[in-house]
């Protein structure tokens, strides 16, 4: 399902900084990197509802007169309405500024909450907390599900799990999602596209976002990782 199929519908990118949150910490797995992930995601999107397909030279472009009603996702759209632009300078145009909106989100759904907080005792700041919905532990066991039982995922949890498996933070879920070498191989394997049979409909996405995630990979090992 992608963001556009039911009204208010969480993006994949929102699915995707929900999974990167982590509730014992506070904190968000890969936060010097996220920007490339997170435009993954929403190029991912994209693909999954036929707003995006792929031109030459590895060049992706928006599809003429078939928008997402998303706002986040429209941005992107727009961008590459223009022309067609390659991977890597999309990440970079588009990814910055996700953070923040993405993250406004999942508070207002109650998926992630907003605490105040002292810092030394003087100084009032906000913390992060999981919240009430049990979203997140939903989307952790879709993917777990893939990874570490085999099963064929949709597409949308296909594309989810490449771009954690990008973003180089699979490690840190190791108490949910043990660090195995079938795990490792089967999240490459969805970097590449390879999602199954059932995801054959889908083939236009599963070539968006390997070349997507690819891209991020690239740009991702190039840079520290927290």
């Amino acid at each position: 399902m992608t963001a556009d199929d039911r009204p208010d519908a969480p993006t994949l990118a929102e699915d995707l900084l929900l999974l990167l949150f982590q509730p014992r910490s506070g904190t968000i797995a890969g936060e010097n990197t996220l920007f490339y992930v997170l435009a993954g995601a929403v190029l991912a999107d994209l693909a999954l509802g036929e707003h995006l397909t792929t031109a030459e030279r590895r060049r992706v472009r928006s599809v003429e007169g078939h928008p997402p009603s998303d706002e986040i996702l429209r941005s992107a759209w727009d961008y590459l309405s223009e022309k067609p632009r390659g991977v890597q300078t999309t990440l970079a145009a588009i990814g910055p500024a996700l953070r923040e909106p993405v993250l406004e989100r999942l508070v207002g759904r109650g998926d992630i909450d907003r605490v105040p907080r002292k810092t030394l005792g003087l100084f009032r700041t906000t913390a992060l907390r999981e919240g009430r919905t049990e979203r997140r532990a939903r989307l952790l066991a879709d993917v777990r599900r893939v990874l570490v039982d085999g099963v064929e995922p949709q597409a949308r949890v296909a594309a989810l799990a490449a771009l954690l498996s990008a973003s180089g933070t699979l490690p840190q879920f190791h108490r949910e999602i043990p660090w195995t070498s079938p795990v490792i191989t089967r999240a490459k394997e969805l970097e590449r596209g390879d999602w199954g049979a059932d995801a054959a409909a889908e083939a236009v996405a599963r070539t968006v976002t390997a070349t997507v995630v690819n891209s991020a990979v690239v740009a991702i090992t190039v840079l520290p990782r927290v």
